[in-house]
């Protein structure tokens, strides 16, 4: 499957973004999904999953309460909406199909793509 993540975007503390995720080459139903982030000089970090029909969702601390993940299968889209944004949500965002019980992406996944930068100012 290829993935493409955009809606990023520069704003300020306190604001909000909504990402999309399309998908092309296979159906996105196919796949529990996930969001990814990674910040310059830190390790990619685990953000939002969500089970292939959306019934499930999972957050870390780190942005439970402030971001919601959503699919809509029709569209063969995902999205993450982030409200209440914070300097240290500054990253680049990249979406995945995932294994959802441990947060880790597919092991046959390799094309993450160049990813949505997000960049929220103080």
């Amino acid at each position: 499957v290829q993935l493409q993540a955009s809606g990023g975007g520069l704003v300020q503390a306190g604001g909000s973004l909504r990402l999309s995720c399309a998908a092309s080459g296979r159906t996105l139903s196919s796949y529990d999904m996930g969001w990814f982030r990674q910040a310059p000089g830190k390790e990619r970090e685990f953000v939002a999953a969500i089970t292939w029909g959306g019934s499930r969702t999972y957050y870390p601390d780190s942005v439970k309460g402030r971001f919601t993940i959503s699919r809509d299968n029709a569209k063969n889209t995902m999205y993450l909406r982030m409200n209440s944004l914070k300097p240290e949500d500054t990253a680049v965002y990249y979406c995945a199909p995932i294994n959802y019980y441990s947060r880790t992406p597919r092991a046959d996944f390799t094309s993450w793509g160049q990813g949505t930068q997000v960049t929220v100012s103080s």
